[in-house]
C-alpha cells in the first residue's frame, strides 16, 4: 500500500513588500497556524510545507525553481492572504511543472464588524488578491483547481485531499513502470494505444518482458516457500474443499503462489507499479496468473488483463488516491446485461482477475477449469463486490489525444446464486439507466475493460485527468446519450485546437 505521507505539497502564499514589515509578519504567523491544523487532519494525506511569504519576481520564480528540483513535492498550493500583483508570478507559473491548486480563502471566518477598520481591509484581502491571482491562471491558460472556502470547513479541506491524491497519482506514474508480459491479445483494438505518446502525457514507461523472463524466476521459487504463502491465504481467505489437504487442488493454489512470488519479485525489481497479462502468452507457466494477479491488486499494483497496460496504468493511480480510504479499487470487464423491466443491471466480472479489496464478504479460494488459454485448472478467489456507489472508469486512446470516460453507478446484492459461474464479479445499476448510460459509454468510445471504484468518487477521476492534460467524459444521473453526442462533438473541435493550452 502507497503511503501518503511521502509526498509534499508545498503551500506557498503570496503579498507584496508594500504592506510593511508588521503586516508582512501577520501574513506569515497566519500561514504558520493554518500549515499547523493543516498537517493534524486526517483529510489531508500528503505533508503541507510551508514555504516563505513570495512578495516578488525573484521569490516567485526561486520557489518554483525549488519546486521543479524536489522530488518529494507532488504540487502546489497557492493563495494571496494580500494584494500580491500577478505580474509577478508569471516568470515562476511559467517554469512551472508541478501540479496547481488555487485556494481561495482568508485567514479570518467572520468579518469582524465592530472593530473592522483599514489596516484589516489592507491584511485581509483575499477577496480580490485571488481574482488577481486567478486572472493570470486564466491569462497563461494554466490548468489548477480551484477551491473556495474558509480554510477551516471540512468540504475546503476534503476538495484539497482529493486534489493531492491526485497529484501523488500523477507523481508515482512518473515514478512507475507498467511491466507488460507479451503483447496484446490479437486482434483486439481497444487495448493498443500509442505507448510513447502515453508516456510524453502521463509519465508512464510502458515497457515489455517475456513471459520467459517470469517462468524463469517461477521455476526458482521453492516449494517451502509457497508453502508458507499458502498458509497466509488460510489465514486470509476461505478455502474451497480439498486446498487444506494434500491433492490436485493444493497443488493448483500451490502452483498460484510460486506465480505470485516470482510476479512479485519480478515487479520489485523492475520499480513497478502495474503489469499485464494475456492468456495468449503463457509459455512456460503453468496456470494463467489468477490468484497471483488478484493478491498482487490487493497490494496496490495496477492490473490489466490481455495486454491492456492502459487500464493497468488507470489502476495504479486509482490504488494510489484510494490508499488510506475505505472501499476498494479493481480491474473490471463488462460482462453480460439483466434487461428485466425495472431491475436492469449490468454483470462486471472477469476471467480471474478482480481485486478481493471490493469484496462483500471473506472471498474463497476455488479452483476450477478456466476453458480458454490451453493450461491447468487455475486458482481464484470467489467474491461478490460489496453494495454502494461505486464508479467505472476508463483510458482509451483516440489517436490524437486520450480520453477518460467515468460512469457512476449503484452496485447491488446479488440475489440469485450462480453455482456455475466461479469467479469474482459485480452487479450494477448504472446511471442515468442501463439503456441511456451502455448507449452514452459507446458513443464515446468506452472500452470494455475498466478500473471499478468503491472507494473513489468523480472527483478523483477528473482531478487527476486535469493533472494529466486528458479529455475527461462524466455519464451520471443527468447524461443525455443525445446532449453528448453534441458535446463530444464540440470536445473534438476543442481538444484538436487547443491540446493541453486549457483553462
Amino acid at each position: 500500500m502507497t503511503d501518503l505521507k511521502k509526498y509534499e505539497f508545498w503551500f506557498i502564499v503570496g503579498s507584496q513588500d508594500l504592506y510593511g514589515e508588521e503586516t508582512l509578519k501577520e501574513v506569515a504567523d497566519h500561514a504558520k497556524a493554518m500549515t499547523l491544523e493543516f498537517s493534524g487532519d486526517a483529510l489531508f494525506p500528503g505533508r503541507v510545507v510551508l514555504k516563505p511569504v513570495a512578495k516578488s519576481s525573484s521569490e516567485v520564480r526561486k520557489l518554483f525553481e525549488e519546486a521543479n528540483a524536489d522530488p518529494a513535492c507532488a504540487g502546489i498550493i497557492t493563495w494571496m492572504h494580500t494584494f500580491s500583483p500577478a505580474k509577478m508570478w508569471i516568470q515562476g507559473l511559467g517554469l512551472n511543472k508541478k501540479p496547481l491548486l488555487h485556494l481561495h480563502t482568508q485567514f479570518n471566518r467572520d468579518i469582524p464588524w465592530a472593530s473592522i477598520d483599514m489596516d484589516f481591509m489592507n491584511l485581509n484581502q483575499s477577496a480580490h488578491g485571488d481574482r488577481e491571482h486567478g486572472y493570470i491562471f486564466a491569462r497563461m491558460r494554466l490548468p489548477r483547481k480551484v477551491v473556495a472556502g474558509h480554510w477551516q470547513e471540512p468540504e475546503v479541506r476534503r476538495r484539497i485531499g482529493v486534489w493531492m491524491r491526485a497529484a501523488a497519482a500523477r507523481l508515482d506514474g512518473i515514478e512507475s513502470v507498467v511491466v507488460r508480459f507479451g503483447d496484446n491479445m490479437r486482434e483486439v483494438a481497444v487495448t493498443e494505444g500509442d505507448k510513447v505518446e502515453a508516456q510524453i502525457k502521463l509519465g508512464w514507461q510502458v515497457n515489455t518482458w517475456g513471459i520467459g523472463d517470469l517462468a524463469a524466476r517461477y521455476n526458482q521459487v521453492s516449494g517451502a516457500a509457497a508453502e508458507k504463502l499458502a498458509a497466509e491465504y488460510a489465514g486470509a481467505y476461505e478455502l474451497a474443499e480439498g486446498l487444506d489437504s494434500p491433492g490436485p487442488a493444493r497443488s493448483a493454489m500451490l502452483e498460484q503462489a510460486k506465480i505470485e512470488i516470482a510476479l512479485r519479485e519480478f515487479l520489485e525489481t523492475q520499480g513497478a507499479g502495474a503489469f499485464t497479462t494475456t492468456f495468449q502468452d503463457l509459455h512456460g507457466l503453468p496456470q494463467l496468473p489468477g490468484l497471483a494477479a488478484q493478491r498482487l491488486m490487493e497490494g496496490g499494483y495496477g492490473f490489466g488483463a490481455e495486454g491492456d497496460w492502459k487500464q493497468a496504468m488507470l489502476v495504479r493511480a486509482a490504488k494510489v488516491m484510494a490508499a488510506g480510504l475505505p472501499g476498494g479499487v479493481s480491474f473490471m470487464e463488462d460482462y453480460t446485461y439483466h434487461f428485466e423491466p425495472h431491475k436492469e443491471a449490468a454483470l462486471g466480472a472477469h476471467m480471474l482477475e478482480v481485486c478481493p479489496s471490493i469484496a462483500d464478504k471473506k472471498p474463497r479460494i476455488e479452483v476450477h477449469p478456466l476453458g480458454i488459454g490451453g493450461k491447468a485448472d487455475p486458482a481464484r478467489l470467489v467474491f461478490d463486490a460489496a453494495p454502494g456507489p461505486a464508479v467505472l472508469a476508463t483510458l482509451v486512446d483516440l489517436g490524437n489525444r486520450l480520453r477518460m470516460i467515468v460512469n457512476e453507478v449503484e452496485t447491488i446484492s446479488i440475489k440469485e446464486a450462480m453455482p456455475k459461474l466461479p469467479v469474482a464479479r459485480a452487479l450494477w445499476k448504472p446511471y442515468p439507466n442501463l439503456r441511456e448510460a451502455a448507449e452514452s459509454w459507446i458513443i464515446a468510445g468506452g472500452a470494455h475493460h475498466s478500473v471499478y471504484s468503491t472507494a473513489l468518487k468523480t472527483e478523483y477521476f477528473r482531478d487527476w485527468a486535469e493533472l494529466m492534460g486528458i479529455e475527461f467524459v462524466l455519464i451520471d444521473k443527468n447524461t443525455s446519450p443525445v446532449r453528448l453526442r453534441d458535446e463530444l462533438r464540440w470536445g473534438e473541435a476543442y481538444w484538436s485546437a487547443f491540446g493541453a493550452g486549457r483553462l
